[in-house]
Formats: C-alpha cells, structure tokens, sequence
C-alpha cells in the first residue's frame, strides 16, 4: 500500500465532488422525467413501467391512462374524464371502456387485484392512484 496524504486525498474528493455538481448526474436528469408512486414508477423517456423493479408491458391506451394518474396521485377522475383525456373525444356512456382498461392496468400493477393497494374504485366517483 502506497503512502498517501490526507490533504491530498480531501482535495482530489472535492475536485470530483464539484466536477459532478457542475456537470450533473445520469441519475438526476433522469428522475425528472420519472413519474413514481410507492412501488410504481414510469419513465416517460422509455416509456418503460417497472413494478416493484420488474419490468411491465402495457399497451399505448393503458400507459395514457396510467401517466395520467400517475401524474395526479390521490386525485378522483370520472370515467368520462379520463375517457375524454386519453381518447381527446367526447365521453359519452364510456364507463365499460374505462373499466375494461383500469382493470387490465390493475392486473398488471397490483399483487391482488380483487384487493387492490394502489389504483382504487371511488365508488360512484371514479378512479384515483394512491401510495399504500
């Protein structure tokens, strides 16, 4: 083991630690394009879902649906709302296509759908995305 001096190995850690500072991270300009809640996290770069770290597949209709939520946690959208964001059409009697999806993206997000942790039925409301 080679002798070292301890100002030295200060002033070559401070030296990193500025050129990291001035120049940034991978990790950080990539979080801010990261929509997490809990366990769920979307990279809108990759468009890519990872659920408790396991990658997941999902169809262009079922990641629009869940960016928006994902972008909202804890807010209550109507079937209608949604219907009319990711579809940009008028919703009208769209509560089975909504349904139909929310419980296609339910299967692929919650360990127990029958019980679901995350994406919740408001009843006579709507949807909403919460943390466990």
């Amino acid at each position: 083991m080679k002798p070292f001096y301890q100002q030295e190995l200060l002033a070559r850690v401070k030296a990193l630690l500025r050129r990291y500072d001035a120049l940034g991270s991978i990790r950080e300009t990539h979080a801010e394009n990261r929509l997490q809640v809990g366990d769920i996290a979307l990279d809108l770069d990759t468009k890519q879902l990872l659920v408790r770290g396991d990658a997941v597949r999902l169809t262009p209709t079922e990641y629009k649906i869940l960016k928006m939520l994902l972008a909202n946690p804890g807010h209550v959208f109507s079937a209608e709302q949604i219907y009319s964001r990711v579809w940009n059409r008028e919703a009208y009697a769209v509560e089975n296509t909504v349904m139909v999806h929310i419980s296609r993206i339910r299967e692929k997000l919650e360990v127990n759908p029958k019980k679901p942790e995350y994406l919740k039925v408001v009843w006579g409301i709507g949807y909403v995305l919460e943390a466990p």
